[in-house]
């Protein structure tokens, strides 16, 4: 058994060592069984066997009595007595079956005796009927005293330590039965050593810890009863006294263990250590046992909380601060404040993230960093960060939001253009106007204006009534306008709001003379603007078009000029160079006619060849070969050339103003090589040898095989 010393509270004293005594927690009970044997109840299961007491001082014990139903009582049945501690331990009377311990007992050294009984007729000698065999159990009694298992103990503790620090485990033993009532139950109590010490008094300690940050649902540790039954009587249902709001504890069919649960979260700074009592029953007992399992087992468990690291916490959940618009740069916005809810208090450092117009010290505090205008922003949404100076990892944030407060900052004004005319035959008193007034800025009440003509103005010619509706009537002041003389009016206006203060802004009303003619109405002047801006616009498309129109043909102007230039820099390209082929349907007169046609039309007509003595195919092809190597840029046919068409890109009109590279494809009038074509051979090549072809190089090698392997299948 295992026991644990703690400390009740804060040390700061020299250790003082305690006196630990381990005590048994004894308790007698009796239990009644029939005349002639003892009956023992286990856990639902019941055995005839035989109770004799440890220890017995006496020299004759009656244990209990074995008796055949057979036996009449005649003294013609002998009992024996057959096993382990027969005759030597235990002794029975042949006569009557009773059974005797002749010896002290001690259940620590062997608790049970399994032995045979016989009965034999004395008339006949033989047995009367077979060997029976029962148990003879050594009850326990309280006769062994606990001791600790390593004794002396030893243990060092910090000074300053906090209440409930563990100090030492101590185990103590007890060698009577644990099943046996309350002999091998024990209880710890502290002899010396108190108040600075505690210790568990009871069996069965169990302590467990689980995080501040551990969520609802996790597993902080198991407990586990004993029970020697087997199959559904050892099943066992674990439950929290007190229906604990913390914690709670669900069974584990399987292995029958209790697993203890996290239930609500825990917080270090809040409580930092529970003490629940878990207690163990067999949901499932016969009916005629139940009296035996009134009471259920308990133990104690205690937990506690490991502190760890979290980040700031604000005090609300959300701020929401006021400013007047047009405050001054710097101006207090309000204050959040966050603290870090560990025990070692970091100091506190804010930060806002994102924003050119507040910012926030140390402190906390939100200021301005630029003029608010509630006309362009009346909401700001902030989030400000509070990170722990000695953890920059833990941070925190939290939403802040801002509202500008209007002031009377906007003078109202017109609520659009107006396009005003007058009839130059008005009367006097005539409506030509209808105006009203807006205000950007937002009023606590509805907004009310007030219009009134300039002091500046000229009330002889317009007049203006306030309708007390936030409009306002312009009417004339006189008969008749002039076109010629006057035709447009500026009527300065002022406009005042009910703000506090009130503010005042002048507006200008252009009012044009328009000759309405009999229609005697303004529409008409409206509709002669409208076609005239009409026949403005109509002006101003047809010159757009003609624009377009414009660049386009430069466009496709500088295209075809550019399309010219290449083809008077190239004009051989369009000539044809190539050969013409002539066809005739002229028969001939066979190999013996020679004047049917001429053979030179098969020929170019720049240049006639001569007919030239055949010469050696060897010698021939090697001064081929040297004259090929010697053609070059010194023929004066070819500087000729290069001459006309450098005067023809000089005189181009169309030539680039910068220098320009010239291209220009040139064919020579003939080779002295001659013609190649079989048709002016006159000579037959069968003595040729065209061995010297293999001299020329491996280019030559394939044409001397072919050529010398043609010769060899002609011979």
């Amino acid at each position: 058994m295992n026991c644990w010393l703690l400390l009740p509270f804060m040390l700061g004293i020299p250790l003082l060592w305690p006196c630990i005594i381990a005590a048994e927690n004894s308790k007698t009970e009796e239990v009644r069984h029939p005349a002639g044997s003892r009956l023992r109840i286990r856990r639902g299961w019941m055995w005839n066997q035989f109770f004799v007491p440890e220890e017995m001082n006496k020299t004759r014990h009656h244990i209990g009595q074995l008796r055949s139903d057979l036996d009449n009582g005649n003294n013609s049945f002998q009992y024996k007595l057959l096993g382990v501690g027969a005759e030597s331990l235990f002794v029975i009377d042949e006569r009557t079956g009773d059974i005797y311990a002749v010896q002290k007992l001690d259940r620590e050294e062997r608790s049970l005796y399994t032995l045979r009984a016989q009965v034999i007729d004395t008339t006949t000698g033989r047995a009367v009927e077979p060997e029976s065999e029962f148990v003879i159990r050594v009850s326990d009694i309280n006769d062994n005293e606990p001791k600790f298992l390593d004794e002396p103990y030893e243990a060092i503790v910090p000074e300053m330590s906090p209440e409930g620090t563990l100090v030492i485990q101590v185990t103590a033993s007890d060698a009577d039965d644990p099943s046996s009532g309350n002999n091998a139950r024990l209880v710890y109590s502290l002899l010396q050593g108190q108040p600075y010490f505690s210790i568990e008094p009871t069996t069965g300690l169990y302590r467990l810890t689980v995080s501040e940050s551990a969520p609802v649902g996790t597993s902080i540790g198991k407990i586990m009863a004993y029970d020697r039954d087997i199959g559904e009587n050892a099943e066992m249902d674990y439950s929290i006294e007190d229906n604990s709001r913390t914690f709670d504890v669900i069974t584990n069919n399987e292995t029958q263990e209790g697993i203890i649960i996290l239930k609500k979260k825990v917080n270090f700074e809040d409580q930092n250590h529970y003490r629940i009592k878990a207690k163990v029953k067999n949901p499932q007992v016969d009916a005629h046992l139940r009296e035996y399992h009134t009471e259920a087992s308990t133990t104690v468990i205690k937990i506690q909380v490991e502190d760890v690291d979290e980040p700031p916490v604000f005090l609300l959940p959300y701020y929401i601060f006021e400013i007047f618009e047009e405050c001054p740069h710097g101006s207090s916005v309000g204050t959040v404040s966050a603290t870090d809810p560990d025990q070692r208090k970091s100091p506190i450092g804010y930060s806002i993230t994102r924003s050119e117009v507040f910012s926030v010290d140390d402190n906390g505090t939100i200021f301005t960093t630029n003029p608010l205008d509630r006309e362009t922003s009346a909401w700001y949404n902030l989030s400000v960060t509070a990170t722990e100076k000695y953890n920059i990892a833990q941070i925190s944030s939290v939403p802040v939001y801002v509202q500008v407060l209007n002031i009377n900052d906007h003078a109202p004004e017109f609520s659009e253009y107006y396009e005003t005319y007058v009839c130059e035959n008005a009367v006097s008193g005539q409506v030509i106007q209808t105006i009203s007034a807006v205000d950007r800025d937002e009023s606590i009440e509805h907004h009310h204006f007030y219009f009134n003509l300039s002091m500046e103005e000229n009330n002889s010619n317009f007049a203006i009534i306030d309708n007390q509706d936030n409009t306002a009537v312009i009417l004339t002041n006189r008969t008749g306008f002039s076109l010629q003389e006057e035709p447009v009016f500026y009527i300065a206006i002022l406009i005042a709001d009910n703000g506090i203060p009130s503010l005042t802004s002048t507006n200008t009303l252009t009012v044009h003379v328009c000759d309405c003619g009999d229609a005697d109405s303004t529409q008409t002047c409206s509709h002669k603007d409208f076609m005239l801006s009409m026949g403005f616009k109509a002006e101003v498309i047809t010159a757009i078009l003609i624009c377009i129109m414009i660049i386009f043909g430069f466009i496709f102007l500088n295209l075809g000029l550019k399309q010219r230039r290449k083809q008077t820099l190239f004009p051989e390209k369009s000539e044809e160079f190539r050969e013409n082929i002539f066809r005739y349907d002229d028969e001939g007169g066979g190999e013996a006619d020679t004047e049917a046609f001429d053979i030179a039309q098969l020929r170019g007509s720049a240049v006639m060849r001569g007919r030239k003595p055949r010469r050696p195919a060897r010698a021939e092809m090697r001064s081929l070969y040297r004259q090929s190597l010697q053609v070059g840029p010194d023929s004066a046919v070819f500087r000729k050339f290069i001459l006309e068409k450098l005067e023809e890109a000089d005189t181009d009109p169309c030539a680039p103003p910068f220098d320009s590279l010239q291209t220009y494809a040139f064919e020579g009038t003939g080779s002295s090589a001659g013609s190649l074509s079989s048709l002016d051979s006159a000579v037959s090549d069968h003595d040729e040898n065209y061995d010297y072809l293999n001299e020329l190089g491996p280019r030559f090698k394939r044409l001397a095989y072919m050529f010398g392997s043609a010769m060899q299948s002609k011979n």
